[in-house]
C-alpha cells in the first residue's frame, strides 16, 4: 500500500475538516499542524478543498466547489469578497504587488467549473466556511481521493439546443457525495459530468463518468402495445488526460433522470470495490476500465446498481461547443446571456464581486452567474433593454464578449507561481501570449478561436491534449554559441550551458465528433521560441487552409515532420537535446 493510501486508512480523511476548526482557533503553523498529525495532513487536507502552496508556507490554496458552474448572485459576490478580503499576499512574497497583471486578491475559474483563491492562512478558513454556509457553497471535496465538482453545461435551462435542463441532476450527485464517509476515500479521485445539452460543452469525452442526453421508446402496457418516448442519459465511463489520456468508453445503459444518483453511486462502488489501491500512477478509472474492458465495466456495475438500467436508445448529442463566449439570446422570450471572456480564468475578487451585483441589476429575478470549464463565466437572464447598459460595465471591457481568436481560446493552470507540481510559469505568460498573438497574427475571418492551453506540467489541469495549440511545461537546456568550431571539454559546454523555461508543443486536439488527441509534434521547445514558431504556423496555415477549415484540421492533415519544419523556420534559441538532460 503506498503512502498516500496509508495515510487514508488510518485516519479518515473527512476527520479532517473537524482539526481544521482546531488548528484555526489555536493559530498553529505548519510546523505545529505537522507535529501533531504528521505528514499525512497535507493530504487530508485536500478533503477540505484546501492544498498547501509549497514554496509559500504557511498558506492555502482554497478550492470552492460550483456544481455545474451555477452560482446565484448571492452566492458570486460572497466568492468575490472572500477572495478580496482574504486571499491576499503578504509584504514578504510582494503584497499588493506580487503580480503585474492581476496585483492582489484574485481568484482563478478552473476547468471544472470550481473557483481557487490562494494565500489563503488556516486561522481564516473557518470563517470562510460560515460566510459559504450562509449562500450554500461548499470547498468540502474540493480536492482529494473522492467525487470531485460534478461538471454541466453553464448554459443549462437557457438555450434551445438543449434537450432537458440537468441542472437539478447535478445538484441531486453533488449533494450525495458531498460529505459521504462511504465515498469520500476512493482509490483515487472521482470526475463526473452531467448534462442535457446537445453540444457537449461538459466535456463528457475526458471524464470518468459522462452522462449526455438521450431518448427511448419504452413500454408502458407491459405488452409492447402501447409504448411512450423518455429522455434520459447515455453514459460514457473512462475518460480522461494526463499522463495516460484517454476518450471515455461508450457502455449500453440507458440511465433516467432519476436513477442518474444511484448510476453514479453504483459507479463509485465499482471503483472503490477494484480500483487499485497500491500503485497510485496508475490508480485511475480509465486505466481500470483500459484493463477490464468496457463491457466487463459495465457487468460490474449493473451487479451493484440497484435500480435496472435499461439498454441504449437514441443519442442526441450532436457535437462539443467549447465555448458560450457572446451575447446569447434564451429560450425564454425577450431575454439574453452573455459569456465574457477570461484569459486564463484569474479576475479580481472585488470584481468578481461587481459581476454578482451587475446581475442583480440588470437582470430578472433569475440571473445567475454561471462558470464555464474554459475558465469563462456567463451572467444570465438580461433584457433585452438592459443589454447595452451591461455591456458598457468595467468588467466588460476586461472581460470582452468579443475577444479575438487567441484571447478567447487561452486558457492556463495554476503553474509554478502557486502549485507543487508546476515546471514553469503559465497564468502571466498565457495572457501575455495571447493578446500579442492576436496582436501579431492575422487570422482568416471565420477562424473565431484557436483554443491555445498550457499546462505547467504534465498533470494536464489545463487539459492541453483537447486544445488546437497545447502546452505541458518543460525545463530546456540552452547552448551558448562559441566563436570556435574547435570540441569543447565538458566543462566548457556546461559553463555556456543554461537551463530556461520551456515546454513540450502539440497541434491538432479536439473533442466532439472528430474527437482526437493533439500530437506533441515537438519536445522541449525553450518559451522564447513558441511565439515566433506560431508566426511561422498560420503564415503557413493561411497559405494552405481551405474555406471554413480549422487550424486543428489543417495539423492534422499536414504531416508532423512538416509542421516541424514550418516551425523551425523561425528565428528561435537553439536548445540541446531533450528537457532534463545532463
Amino acid at each position: 500500500m503506498n503512502s498516500v493510501e496509508q495515510y487514508k486508512q488510518n485516519k479518515h480523511p473527512l476527520d479532517v475538516i473537524e482539526d481544521v476548526k482546531e488548528y484555526a482557533e489555536k493559530g498553529l503553523s505548519f510546523e505545529e499542524i505537522e507535529e501533531r498529525a504528521g505528514g499525512g495532513e497535507w493530504e487530508r487536507l485536500k478533503w477540505a478543498g484546501m492544498y498547501s502552496h509549497g514554496v509559500q508556507d504557511g498558506y492555502f490554496m482554497m478550492r470552492t466547489k460550483v456544481p455545474g458552474g451555477k452560482l446565484t448572485p448571492e452566492q458570486a459576490e460572497v466568492v468575490g469578497e472572500v477572495a478580496d478580503e482574504y486571499a491576499t499576499a503578504p509584504e514578504k512574497y510582494g503584497g499588493e504587488h506580487q503580480n503585474e497583471h492581476w496585483g492582489d486578491a484574485y481568484l482563478d475559474i478552473t476547468t471544472r467549473q470550481d473557483t481557487q483563491s490562494h494565500w489563503i492562512e488556516v486561522e481564516d478558513v473557518p470563517e470562510i466556511w460560515e460566510k459559504y454556509e450562509e449562500v450554500g457553497l461548499t470547498t468540502i471535496q474540493g480536492c482529494g481521493d473522492s467525487a470531485r465538482n460534478v461538471l454541466g453545461c453553464p448554459a443549462a435551462g437557457l438555450d434551445d439546443h438543449e434537450c432537458f435542463d440537468a441542472q437539478p441532476v447535478i445538484d441531486a450527485v453533488s449533494e450525495y457525495f458531498t460529505e459521504n464517509r462511504e465515498y469520500a476515500n476512493l482509490p483515487r479521485k472521482y470526475k463526473m459530468t452531467i448534462t442535457g445539452c446537445r453540444e457537449d460543452c461538459a466535456q463528457s469525452q475526458i471524464n470518468d463518468v459522462g452522462l449526455t442526453p438521450a431518448r427511448k421508446e419504452i413500454e408502458t402496457d407491459g405488452a409492447g402495445q402501447s409504448t411512450e418516448e423518455i429522455y434520459g442519459f447515455h453514459a460514457k465511463v473512462g475518460g480522461g488526460l494526463s499522463d495516460g489520456p484517454r476518450m471515455a468508453s461508450p457502455l449500453d445503459v440507458f440511465v433516467r433522470p432519476e436513477d442518474a444518483v444511484e448510476f453514479c453511486r453504483a459507479v463509485a462502488q465499482t471503483f472503490k470495490e477494484i480500483g487499485d489501491r497500491n500503485n497510485r500512477g496508475v490508480c485511475r478509472m480509465r486505466y481500470l476500465v483500459e484493463q477490464l474492458g468496457p463491457e466487463t465495466f459495465e457487468e460490474a456495475i449493473r451487479d451493484r446498481c440497484e435500480v435496472d438500467l435499461r439498454s441504449r436508445g437514441t443519442d442526441l448529442t450532436e457535437g462539443y461547443k467549447g465555448d458560450h463566449v457572446g451575447v446569447h439570446e434564451q429560450k425564454q422570450d425577450g431575454l439574453n446571456y452573455v459569456g465574457f471572456n477570461v484569459i486564463t480564468g484569474r479576475m479580481g475578487g472585488e470584481e468578481f464581486a461587481e459581476v454578482a451585483r451587475a446581475a442583480k441589476q440588470y437582470g430578472t429575478e433569475d440571473a445567475s452567474i454561471r462558470l464555464a470549464t474554459d475558465q469563462n463565466f456567463l451572467i444570465t437572464h438580461i433584457p433585452d433593454e438592459n443589454l447595452d447598459d451591461l455591456l458598457a460595465e468595467d468588467f466588460a471591457q476586461e472581460y470582452k464578449p468579443d475577444p479575438g481568436p487567441f484571447e478567447r481560446g487561452a486558457v492556463g493552470c495554476t503553474g509554478s507561481e502557486f502549485c507543487n507540481y508546476g515546471i514553469i510559469e503559465t497564468k502571466k505568460r498565457v495572457k501575455r501570449w495571447a493578446r500579442e498573438l492576436d496582436e501579431r497574427i492575422d487570422t482568416p475571418d471565420d477562424l473565431e478561436v484557436v483554443r491555445m492551453h498550457m499546462s505547467g506540467c504534465s498533470a494536464s489541469c489545463a487539459q492541453p491534449q483537447i486544445a488546437d495549440i497545447g502546452f505541458r511545461g518543460e525545463t530546456v537546456k540552452m547552448t551558448g554559441e562559441s566563436e570556435s568550431d574547435a570540441p569543447q571539454s565538458p566543462e566548457a559546454e556546461n559553463e555556456e550551458s543554461d537551463m530556461v523555461e520551456g515546454m513540450d508543443f502539440g497541434l491538432g486536439g479536439a473533442l466532439g465528433s472528430d474527437n482526437e488527441f493533439l500530437d506533441w509534434v515537438e519536445t522541449a521547445v525553450p518559451a522564447d521560441a513558441v511565439i515566433p514558431a506560431l508566426e511561422e504556423l498560420f503564415a503557413a496555415f493561411a497559405r494552405e487552409h481551405e474555406e471554413g477549415e480549422r487550424f486543428y484540421e489543417w495539423c492534422r492533415r499536414t504531416d508532423n515532420e512538416r509542421l516541424r519544419r514550418v516551425m523551425q523556420g523561425a528565428d528561435a534559441p537553439v536548445a540541446k537535446g531533450v528537457a532534463g538532460d545532463d
